[in-house]
């Protein structure tokens, strides 16, 4: 693999067994796409069981290592990681000090991972080498990365004692550790178990730190959540980043049940290095870091007796999608919604959709259709007629372009009765679906023959003939993108109007409203049920079939389409276009 971009360096341990010091931080700079350089402090004696010797290289020989990196290289950011003792922390701060201080430019960027004791619990740092490392390293570094343990040590050596235990402890051990001289520090939390409402006590507390979340459930993802476990009790890590400037930044994520965890603390930091080295902003550094290390653990092949190492070179496997976990039962599905958020969200939390939930209709209006500008408060019937009118006719594309789909997925050509199953109940629903419209339709006057003889509006044609479309190319996962839309977003729909109708001050009625049916068929547990048989079928269409990163584009572009078209729906029936 040929790296062409900016060089960084590694000042740290050597690990036997690759997964640590500098052998990962060489692998992390590559996947980076950066030119790893190294200078070895020690050499360890270790493997996935614990450390069994440790041998320190003489302090002077440390700094010429610098001294030939630096004198030769254009070194854009730097790392440390094992110091060892104290005598090589001054030779090590004292060179970086004298060669900072000659630079006519800003200093480089220096992230210092203060390693004191091994994943297997083996001392990696001298007693009196810690208050070194606090007054004279410190001071230099853009950034210091302690976990749990490295920070309780650190803060001991100024008599302060305080366990850190929770979330709040972290926050303020971060500010405490801010104070001896670094321009920002990342307190990593993978050593607690956090849950969201200690994250929504914290900002209650503490105003309203930055929350930058991943792979756990966003805004209009309540499909995603039904069966899964209680959202409030999904195990957590929570690394917390304090600047200078007074900013903080929480990066969340799910907790991983893992035994390979070797070197991740090195992983991390020199992946933060890279992006730094980069040009890449702190936060969105660390941001990018953290996540490059969940997905290292997350894709480990487990490794040795004791504690593996990370998979390094996950972004360089052909496969885009993650494994589902108890936090995200359907990544794929996860990840389409999350490409397209903001349509999404427009969709889902329409204007049509709100004034729908709020139920305020003047019935008389249905009889008495004037044509005037209505106010937002209130939905006339005709919208919804005219919604459901060209609802009616998309269904039958719907139903055509499911006709489509390839022979595994149809009924009368399926090999298990699994399928068979899966097939007759998604026809059952379609079937269900076109009943409640006419049902729904007749309690306002309107009968199936003014169903039938309605003309298609040019939302509803160009829906259809898209979807249609899409299923004469032949790639039948990309027909899937185009129906799923359709049957999720109906879903999503419901379960937000449900959800909103259970908050305190809701604005969604319930008693006496007309549309009470509509909004309870599409959060009901039939419907709730094809969506169920949907959302498995869409996973089960990117395990069996997993795209490049062209061809998961092209499926993301027609979940975009479909999705734009859905909302030209509701757009559709608010400006009473027939």
């Amino acid at each position: 693999m040929r790296v062409d971009g900016p060089v960084a360096l590694t000042i740290a341990g050597s690990d036997s067994s690759g997964g640590a010091g500098i052998q990962a931080d060489l692998k992390t700079f590559a996947a980076h796409g950066c030119y790893g350089t190294s200078v070895i402090t020690a050499l360890t004696a270790q493997n996935t069981v614990g450390v069994q010797g440790v041998h320190a290289c003489p302090p002077e020989f440390v700094a010429k290592q610098i001294t030939s990196v630096l004198d030769d290289l254009d070194v854009r950011a730097i790392k440390t990681g094992m110091l060892y003792d104290a005598e090589t922390v001054k030779a090590v701060a004292g060179l970086l000090k004298t060669r900072f201080s000659s630079e006519l430019s800003s200093p480089l960027p220096l992230v210092c991972d203060p390693v004191c004791v091994s994943t297997s619990g083996h001392s990696l740092l001298h007693e009196d080498a810690i208050e070194v490392l606090i007054s004279q390293l410190f001071p230099l570094s853009t950034l210091i990365t302690p976990n749990k343990s490295e920070a309780e040590l650190l803060l001991s050596h100024f008599g302060d004692s305080t366990p850190i235990h929770d979330l709040e402890a972290m926050l303020s051990s971060a500010q405490k550790l801010l104070s001896l001289g670094p321009k920002a520090v990342l307190l990593k939390g993978g050593h607690h178990s956090i849950t969201m409402p200690d994250i929504v006590r914290i900002r209650q507390k503490n105003g309203c730190p930055k929350i930058i979340k991943h792979d756990l459930p966003s805004d209009n993802m309540e499909i995603l959540l039904v069966g899964a476990p209680n959202y409030d009790d999904i195990e957590l890590v929570v690394d917390v980043l304090y600047q200078i400037d007074g900013s903080l930044t929480l990066f969340v994520r799910p907790w991983i049940q893992s035994t390979s965890t070797h070197g991740t603390g090195c992983t991390l930091s020199s992946a933060i290095t890279s992006e730094l080295a980069k040009g890449i902003p702190l936060e969105q550094a660390v941001d990018n870091a953290t996540m490059y290390t969940y997905h290292g653990i997350q894709s480990a092949t487990p490794m040795g007796r004791g504690y593996g190492p990370l998979n390094h070179f996950h972004r360089f496997t052909t496969i885009l999608i993650p494994q589902p976990t108890p936090a995200n039962p359907y990544p794929f599905t996860h990840m389409l919604i999350e490409s397209n958020a903001k349509e999404w969200k427009e969709y889902v939390e329409h204007d049509f959709v709100r004034q729908l939930g709020k139920g305020t209709l003047d019935r008389a209006h249905f009889i008495h259709f004037v044509k005037s500008v209505l106010t937002n408060d209130i939905l006339h019937p005709e919208m919804l007629i005219v919604f459901l009118r060209q609802d009616y006719h998309y269904l039958k594309y719907y139903a055509r372009a499911y006709a489509l789909m390839p022979q595994r997925l149809l009924a009368a050509k399926s090999t298990t009765f699994g399928q068979i199953d899966s097939c007759t109940k998604t026809i059952s629903n379609v079937l269900h679906e076109i009943g409640n419209h006419k049902a729904f339709c007749a309690t306002f006057g309107i009968t199936e023959q003014d169903l039938e003889t309605t003309n298609e509006a040019g939302a509803t044609i160009a829906y259809g003939a898209y979807i249609i479309d899409i299923g004469l190319q032949g790639d039948s996962t990309r027909l899937m993108m185009a129906l799923m839309a359709c049957l999720l977003g109906y879903g999503e729909v419901g379960l937000w109007l449900k959800k909103q109708s259970t908050l305190p001050d809701t604005w969604v009625k319930l008693e006496d409203n007309p549309y009470r049916h509509w909004m309870e068929e599409y959060a009901g547990e039939m419907y709730q049920g094809a969506v169920r048989i949907g959302l498995d079928a869409l996973e089960a269409c990117a395990v069996a079939d997993p795209p490049s990163a062209v061809r998961f584009k092209e499926w993301q572009a027609v979940w975009a389409k479909c999705t734009r078209l859905e909302k030209g729906f509701w757009d559709m029936a608010m400006e009473l276009r027939g």
